[in-house]
């Protein structure tokens, strides 16, 4: 197969991500959530998560302040909804209430979880790292949280029931099928 050289690196090349809607609240007791296209684990020993946020972010400043934040996956039923907080500031709209989101109380930090995601993640604030026009923030998972529905019997995940929304290069995707587990090879 031949392959073309292209004229720029852009991360538009790069295969989805999910998107995240992260969660936080500022010293002064506002909640509020950023859409993030650009997410990962980091590390599973401690279990760390990464999430890219503009540096001229509202959202950044918040989760610098506080040292904490949520990190809910939504569904691709929840698209429209990702798509508002990724669009608006939350420092002159109420993305909760824009968004129809209930407010979760986490159980271990002081930012607020999205109740409507299926997955939601505790996050204390380990470092973040400056490069270029964002900053990689990285958050020890501390707690959580998982909407019964979308488990399966083994008490894992079951992708099909979550349909994870994805994020390529400013396009929203859903999940296909599963097609393999990681390391199926070796067994």
């Amino acid at each position: 197969m031949a392959k073309r050289l292209m004229d720029s690196p852009m991360s538009r090349y790069f295969y989805p991500w999910p998107i995240c809607l992260v969660s936080m609240i500022g010293a002064e007791g506002k909640p509020n959530i950023i859409t993030i296209g650009a997410s990962s684990i980091c590390s599973s020993n401690p279990p760390v998560v990464g999430v890219a946020i503009g540096q001229a972010q509202y959202s950044l400043g918040l989760i610098t302040e506080t040292g904490d934040f949520g990190v809910n996956l939504p569904s691709a039923d929840q698209m429209q909804q990702a798509d508002v907080c990724g669009t608006r500031s939350g420092q002159t709209v109420d993305k909760f209430a824009a968004c129809g989101f209930t407010i979760q109380p986490a159980s271990q930090i002081r930012a607020p979880l999205i109740e409507e995601c299926p997955v939601s993640m505790e996050c204390e604030l380990i470092q973040n790292v400056p490069l270029g026009n964002h900053e990689w923030v990285m958050g020890k998972i501390v707690a959580v949280h998982v909407d019964e529905d979308v488990l399966a019997e083994d008490g894992g995940l079951d992708t099909a029931r979550i349909n994870p929304l994805l994020g390529l290069w400013a396009e929203y995707w859903s999940i296909g099928e599963k097609i393999g587990e990681w390391h199926y090879t070796r067994r």
